[in-house]
């Protein structure tokens, strides 16, 4: 599940999950490898210290202290056992000390590395929970926190000694914080950590980088857990200087879009000084850094001379390599003079650059910096044998960076027969933002280059957003197999970058709440009407394809241009808005984006529900015509004119829904499929289990992209 090499290099750590035999529950064990040879295991499960251990994006870590003599991670914290009133069995004999009740032995100090840290704030066990068992407990709701982290409630931090082969769970952290992404401080005297609250209630966190958060230290030695940044923003993504003397981090004001323009901010250790290295963009423009937009920051970004850090980030419809100098806010450009397509950093050791490159018809390829220091070419050995498919560059001294050069070193060759283009539009001005003028979007565009060139190719509007569904994401110019597939089997594709997408500034992601229903699908209408007036690409078979506000979008389009659509699949669309609020992890995007307030004791009035109804797709299912008499569709008897309710959705749709999603609950399409269905619209659902909104099991990906597939060829008349 997770595996880390010491500071050194010469141990590394792995968290594996095994089956057990009875096939009840996995086992966990904690191992410490030295070359070949594995010198610990610790089966976790067996000591029952906590729960079962993190290994996601979002609290998840395994951290080496700085001497290597202990391991730092985060696990669910073992809740107290429970019995119903009725329980009459008496213990049964070979109980444990802790289950009757009897007193533990006294905490053992804990020291890691040099200084030792005196007596740690450790606890041996459980902190007593299950000495008395509780009656009435079995059935307490307990809050996670959302899609995809629906096992997470209780995060506690915890602490292996490799020598004594114990562990340990951390004290001295608030009990209102969830702790996570922890790291051992400089010296190891204590541990820096972010915490998040949980406060009055848990709202989803997968994909939100806007819930409140900071960056706490607790001192190993007084139990004191000081706050190392401000209390009332949005805080993840952590990473200390190689020089130890540095903690850099990104920050998001609270509620708001869930995704948006972040900042870069710097924690000084010794002076305990805060700055702004990067602040927010609120326009992109050629030239200059165009603000940052990504889930997190390179595990390893740091420069050797801790001074420059390296990251990636959206620029328009392309993404970019960035190198920072943490002193002044410099930015350069890593990858100007490189090909247009989508560049990320997995990791920067030493000066040693190792990044991925792709295009809509080209998969990853290997490059390097050339020449290659002498000394650096066994560590180039290295990164050939894990990452045969990734990009290898040398970092450049400061003032120099606009020197590197990616050298190919594993050729990928392009997907025959798949061309590709991206394209910038501007909304008629009658469509312009009153407050946010002059924004423009980007599209991307995928086409068949094989075949006869007078061959009209039917077009899918494509809105299947990756990584966060929306509506603030952004289409790259990378690979991405869906449309690859798509464009192979010989449908254009489109992929729309609609006004409030990520990579465009702060001004763009602003002008969407408020709008959406309107602004976004007015400008994915635009582009498709532009596309297939200036492209040979047949009008009569245009489809949609969308999923989360993706699906949002096509079952709006469905609605608003019945006319121009004529096939739609969409996974797990966010329908209705108003009914969504009460179901989902994230409550406060239904009003955020509807344009309304959001506090966590917010209650709708009628006035707000009709404004969510207002802007969801559910709207234009039906359209109005007044009736007059005689007319066959009104009883005869009648006087004057009725509003008659017509479909206004005429289009095959095949929803496909994931009966475990908390974002977008599957009632959502549900309540879609019924109104199409009792309007004799041809639907088709597919409903797939121990599948949330990503919709990511094997088997569900697999039958959903062939059943994708087989709607559009079928009903695209291909």
């Amino acid at each position: 599940l997770l595996s880390q090499e010491s500071p050194s290099g010469a141990l590394k750590a792995v968290l594996r999950n095994v089956p057990s035999k009875e096939k009840k529950e996995e086992k966990q064990f904690l191992e410490v490898w030295d070359q070949n040879c594995k010198v610990k295991s610790i089966d976790l499960t067996a000591l029952d210290k906590h729960g079962t251990i993190y290994d996601d994006d979002h609290f998840g870590c395994l951290a080496w202290s700085h001497s290597e003599t202990h391991l730092l991670y985060v696990a669910e914290k073992k809740r107290p056992k429970a019995e119903s009133f009725f329980q009459s069995k008496a213990p049964e004999l070979g109980t444990s000390s802790e289950d009757v009740g009897c007193p533990e032995k006294a905490d053992v100090p804990l020291k890691v590395g040099s200084p030792c840290p005196g007596v740690s704030r450790v606890q041996r066990g459980s902190r007593g929970a299950d000495r008395v068992l509780p009656q009435g407990e079995q059935f307490v709701y307990h809050e996670d926190w959302g899609e995809a982290l629906s096992k997470r409630s209780m995060p506690v931090l915890c602490v292996m000694d490799i020598e004594a082969s114990s562990i340990s769970v951390l004290e001295g952290i608030p009990e209102h914080l969830s702790p996570g992404q922890a790291f051992w401080s400089p010296n190891d005297t204590g541990v820096v950590f972010v915490g998040w609250w949980p406060e009055p209630f848990r709202l989803g966190l997968q994909h939100c980088t806007n819930r409140r958060s900071a960056l706490f230290y607790v001192d190993l030695t007084s139990g004191a857990c000081e706050t190392l940044s401000g209390n009332n923003m949005a805080v993840w993504s952590p990473r200390l200087s190689p020089d130890h003397c540095r903690i850099v981090y990104l920050e998001n004001n609270v509620f708001g879009p869930h995704q948006q323009c972040s900042r870069l901010r710097m924690y000084d250790w010794y002076t305990k000084q805060t700055s702004t290295v990067l602040a927010d963009v609120p326009r992109q423009t050629w030239g200059a850094f165009p603000g940052i937009y990504c889930s997190a920051l390179p595990g390893l970004c740091w420069a050797a001379d801790s001074r420059r850090l390296v990251l990636d980030t959206a620029q328009r419809s392309q993404q970019d390599i960035f190198v920072v100098d943490t002193v002044t806010g410099a930015t350069t450009l890593l990858t100007a003079d490189a090909p247009q397509g989508s560049w990320s950093v997995l990791a920067i050791d030493r000066d040693i650059l190792v990044a991925r490159f792709s295009t809509p018809s080209c998969p990853h390829t290997l490059v390097r910096c050339c020449p290659l220091p002498s000394a650096q070419q066994p560590l180039l050995g290295l990164a050939l044998t894990l990452l045969p498919t990734q990009k290898v560059a040398v970092l450049p001294s400061a003032g120099l960076e606009v020197q590197v050069q990616w050298v190919c070193l594993q050729d990928a060759p392009p997907v025959p027969g798949i061309s590709w283009s991206i394209r910038t539009l501007q909304p008629p001005p009658e469509q312009e933002h009153p407050q946010y003028k002059g924004l423009d979007f980007d599209a991307i565009l995928l086409r068949p280059s094989e075949g006869p060139t007078a061959q009209k190719h039917p077009l899918i509007c494509h809105a299947l957003f990756p990584f966060t569904g929306g509506p603030h994401s952004v289409f790259t110019a990378g690979w991405m197999l869906y449309p690859a597939a798509l464009c192979r089997m010989g449908f254009a594709v489109l992929l729309v970058n609609y006004r409030g997408s990520l990579g465009f500034g702060q001004d763009s992601v602003y002008s969407l709440p408020g709008n959406v229903g309107t602004q976004d699908v007015r400008d994915v209408q635009l582009c498709v009407e532009r596309v297939l007036q200036e492209s040979l690409l047949d009008a009569g078979r245009v489809a949609l394809v969308g999923g989360s506000h993706g699906g949002f979008l096509a079952c709006h389009l469905l609605g608003q241009f019945p006319d121009t659509y004529h096939a739609c699949v969409v996974r797990n669309p966010v329908v209705n808005i108003a009914s969504m609020v009460a179901a989902t992890d994230i409550p406060d995007w239904c009003l955020t984006e509807t344009g309304l307030p959001y506090t966590p004791n917010t209650l709708p009035d009628p006035a707000q529900w009709t404004e969510m109804l207002h802007k969801s797709p559910m709207r234009y299912i039906d359209r109005v015509r007044l009736c007059p008499h005689p007319c066959p569709c009104v009883p005869a008897s009648s006087a004057g004119a009725e509003a008659v309710p017509l479909p206004q959705v005429r289009a095959p749709v095949l929803l496909m829904l994931g009966e475990d999603d908390q974002r977008v609950p599957p009632q959502q399409g549900l309540e879609y499929y019924r109104a199409l269905k009792a309007r004799g619209v041809p639907t088709r659902l597919l409903l797939y289990p121990r599948n949330g909104h990503a919709l990511a099991g094997v088997e569900a990906e697999a039958d959903g992209f062939m059943n994708m597939a087989l709607w559009l060829v079928k009903h695209l008349r291909c």
